[in-house]
């Protein structure tokens, strides 16, 4: 079983590589994570070419375009085309070249903007989704109805999860295209230093007013749930017990102005906060339902703060100059 063939698709970026982490701990070493000149996932006729060569006889998809609600609400088109291309790819050639099993990653920004709370599976397209992340939505949809839809017609045991907000080490800090956890960070580390060479009092701005609830997991914890759901669970399990998906998450949110506070509670910023209303909040409140998971053996292991302590930590050490 530790000899199989895993593809681990994305296995750069935050989720990608905890999961490359985590099957390597557990004494997985076949797994294809190398750069692959000429492999561009957009393009069908590469990714087929790379999946009938290497053969992996499982898939995991952690490749997307993502970013924060900036990136999202401006590259709109970019966040749609690049992800149904992505998706639609490697699931296809999947599909083709007969893979064994193949897991794919979504976002809880599937579900419509006024679900009831909190999210549960059976929510998906009930109604209208949030607007500046819309784009990325569809195309999120879109992964799990392929998954779906290649089991009901050929039996490939594909399905997907849903993961709620993310954070972790390998996060974006980039202030124009990272989420809010990343960017909270960054701004209120800067307004640290800055005070320090200044010896003034620092401001933090924050975008919108502070008072919608999110949902964070630590990116550790998701790589483990991804590694339990793969050895424990089939295709099956899901879609006969009328199930598209499961929710990955901890069950317990917060509210922006509560993570500011925390954050600020690790770095030791000692400042003024200020709430820019002119800024979108987003959906007012996104937490999942993670009674399925939980039913299936599977619970979250980091607390927040320490998540967030290890992920400034992660930060300082990577991504600040010294």
């Amino acid at each position: 079983m530790k000899n199989t063939k895993i593809y681990i698709a994305g296995h750069k970026g935050m989720v990608g590589s905890a999961v490359a982490r985590k099957y390597e701990s557990e004494g997985y070493h076949n797994l294809l994570m190398a750069d692959y000149p000429g492999l561009d996932l957009t393009k069908q006729e590469q990714v087929e070419s790379f999946i009938e060569r290497e053969m992996p006889e499982q898939i995991i998809v952690a490749a997307a375009k993502v970013g924060g609600i900036l990136a999202n609400n401006t590259y709109r088109a970019e966040f749609l085309y690049d992800n149904l291309m992505i998706e639609a790819n490697i699931i296809h050639a999947a599909h083709k070249y007969g893979i064994e099993k193949l897991l794919f990653l979504g976002s809880s920004c599937i579900y419509p903007k006024m679900a009831p709370q909190p999210l549960k599976e059976e929510y998906l397209l009930t109604g209208s989704l949030e607007y500046t992340n819309e784009p990325y939505a569809v195309a999120k949809i879109a992964g799990i109805k392929l998954c779906e839809n290649y089991y009901k017609q050929y039996g490939s045991n594909f399905f997907s999860v849903m993961p709620t907000n993310l954070y972790g080490p390998g996060d974006n800090f980039d202030l124009k295209a990272s989420h809010v956890l990343p960017a909270l960070i960054r701004k209120i580390h800067e307004s640290k230093i800055q005070s320090e060479i200044t010896s003034e009092k620092p401001e933090l701005m924050v975008w919108g007013s502070g008072k919608p609830k999110r949902e964070f997991l630590f990116v550790e914890d998701l790589a483990d749930a991804i590694f339990y759901l793969m050895n424990n669970i089939d295709a099956k399990d899901l879609y006969e017990n009328d199930l598209t998906h499961i929710n990955i998450g901890t069950g317990e949110d917060l509210t922006i102005s509560e993570l500011v506070n925390t954050i600020i509670n690790v770095i030791g910023f000692k400042g003024e906060i200020k709430y820019d209303t002119s800024k979108p909040d987003g959906t007012p409140r996104k937490l999942m339902d993670v009674s399925r998971i939980n039913e299936l053996g599977w619970k979250h292991k980091t607390i927040l703060i320490d998540g967030i302590e290890k992920t400034y930590d992660w930060y300082l050490s990577n991504k600040v100059k010294r």
